[in-house]
């Protein structure tokens, strides 16, 4: 992207606060972050793109499960095939919210739904749900439904010397498939929940258990350590399963969802964070106020 810094921001507290930190980071003097250390992590769901009335990986594998239990009417009664069947609302607003256990339940599942399969295999899946499905409420693929000032955010940072990784509770190979034309992220640079793979006859197929735990509240700065060798200097989110991660990092920044014209209105799965980011003077970014486009 080209043109004025952050241009979809409105000047106003918080565009200041990235720029000052920004500013500070990669100048000599007290906050000045040696470049090697120069890590910023976000979240996807909610931070990089919509997540309402669900984060849009689970219209992906949701679809899947459902040819699943036709063709395996078992499935019926183990979950989340059942919650599924049954249009289970506590189950689906645990999704929404991304409670642990539920996308415990689902990621396990998610495992398995793919398990014995090729890295080409699952990418061709996830390709061509990126091209057909389209967002119940916006009428175009999930894919374009990206903030743009995230992605402004993000030329700032590099062209400052910052390394960009996506951290997300989500399935890290679903992310992989999109992240390099999507956000301008490599490979490589995508953290998430994961999927374990075993090489076997020439070739890597997928494993049926999730390597290293799910990438959620704690398993953020532990998820990022691992990849990286360090913690964040820069690190964003929305919600209260990010709270972690916002705090290992120097500076916070959390999104919030308050414009109910051009997206939506809401702060179930954000009281916590909303709160913490109060008590400890995170930069909050509203939807409505600060940022002039969306996608």
């Amino acid at each position: 992207m080209t043109g004025q810094v952050l241009a979809s921001w409105s000047e106003g507290p918080a565009r200041r606060a990235i720029l000052d930190y920004v500013h500070q980071a990669t100048t000599p003097g007290t906050a000045f972050v040696e470049p090697a250390d120069r890590i910023a992590t976000f979240d996807n769901d909610g931070t990089l793109w919509v997540e309402q009335p669900l984060p849009p990986q689970f219209d992906f594998v949701f679809r899947a499960w459902e040819e699943e239990a036709k063709a395996d009417p078992s499935l019926a009664e183990r979950q989340p095939y059942k919650a599924l069947i049954e249009r289970d609302r506590a189950f689906f607003e645990g999704v929404a919210t991304q409670e642990p256990e539920t996308v415990a339940t689902l990621l396990e599942a998610f495992a398995r739904s793919w398990a014995g399969t090729t890295p080409e295999e699952f990418d061709a899946r996830v390709r061509e749900w990126t091209r057909t499905v389209r967002d119940p409420q916006f009428g175009v693929p999930y894919v374009e439904l990206v903030y743009r000032p995230m992605l402004e955010l993000f030329d700032l940072l590099r062209e400052r010397g910052f390394r960009v990784f996506v951290c997300s509770g989500g399935g890290r190979d679903f992310m992989r498939v999109f992240s390099e034309e999507t956000w301008g992220i490599l490979k490589e640079d995508v953290i998430g929940s994961a999927a374990a793979y075993t090489y076997t006859g020439g070739g890597l197929v997928r494993s049926p258990e999730l390597l290293g735990g799910l990438d959620l509240g704690p398993g953020k700065p532990e998820h990022i350590f691992a990849h990286t060798g360090r913690l964040p200097a820069f690190a964003g989110g929305n919600a209260d399963v990010d709270i972690e991660m916002l705090t290992s990092a120097a500076f916070a920044l959390l999104v919030r969802h308050d414009d109910d014209q051009r997206e939506y209105a809401y702060t179930k799965g954000a009281e916590a964070s909303l709160t913490t980011a109060e008590r400890l003077g995170w930069t909050v970014v509203s939807m409505k106020s600060d940022w002039t486009t969306l996608f």
